[in-house]
């Protein structure tokens, strides 16, 4: 009878690790009493590799300042985080700026594109940061399917704010991240656009298999998620499969009247 090789259990086991681990993380504004602000009130959970976590809440639910924390960009006053096996709160402040840059892309609203440099160099940023070469080969590949091959040579200014997005991805992507965070990536685009921008990221995590954590309040972009997870007073309060957005709708207006 064969057996399967030991290494190739654990390296399965490996695989379905949790590539973003939280335990017990809380955040406070301010000082105790009447003038402290509880954004997090602790949140534990794990993020499946390969798949797109969604995030939603009422406003001030904690969903922004979880993603934050999630990716190192804030760290908790208590509690745990672990990206990629890593707890990031023993990281020195360089060597948590190294870890994002490894293992994070980010995609935000407002595109957060460099105005002075073309479509191109936008995206292999992340990659001459790093003192990195350039993979000419997935560099093409990921232009040509975001659908900025003819583009690539155009500055911000020339590029529509679908476009500016799609760059924004593209530049996201091209360090093959271990997990990709998008905060409201559709919320300043028309509904149509945004649509298209919820297919392409989509497509990243099926064609890609690209772990995603994406914070919205957009019921549409929710419906394309693999989990959806929905935050009241700094609490994960549901926790829900793939859903329709007639399913989201009525989940967030179940948890907002909390």
């Amino acid at each position: 009878m064969e057996t399967t090789p030991i290494h190739e259990e654990a390296q399965a086991r490996v695989l379905e690790a949790p590539v973003v681990t939280a335990a017990g993380v809380t955040r406070r504004y301010g000082v105790e009493g009447d003038t402290c602000v509880k954004a997090l009130r602790g949140v534990s959970l794990d993020v499946a590799p390969g798949k797109l976590t969604a995030v939603m809440g009422p406003s001030g639910s904690g969903k922004s300042t979880l993603m934050h924390i999630l990716a190192g960009l804030d760290r908790p006053n208590e509690g745990n985080v672990s990206i990629a096996g890593t707890d990031i709160g023993a990281l020195s402040d360089t060597d948590l700026t190294k870890l994002r840059r490894e293992h994070i892309g980010f995609v935000f609203q407002f595109f957060n594109l460099l105005p002075m440099l073309t479509a191109e160099e936008n995206i292999v940023l992340p990659l001459d940061l790093a003192g990195g070469k350039h993979d000419r080969g997935w560099v093409a590949e990921l232009t040509d399917k975001i659908g900025l091959s003819d583009r690539l040579s155009h500055r911000p200014a020339e590029l529509s704010g679908g476009q500016q997005q799609r760059v924004a991805i593209a530049r996201a992507l091209v360090s093959r991240p271990t997990v990709m965070f998008a905060d409201e990536p559709t919320g300043n685009l028309d509904s149509t656009t945004g649509g298209e921008i919820l297919e392409l990221l989509r497509d990243s995590v099926t064609s890609f298999g690209q772990t995603t954590v994406m914070v919205t309040h957009d019921a549409h972009a929710a419906e394309i998620a693999d989990r959806v997870l929905f935050l009241a007073d700094g609490l994960i309060v549901k926790d829900r499969g793939a859903s329709s957005a007639h399913e989201i709708l009525e989940t967030l207006e179940e948890v907002s009247g909390r």
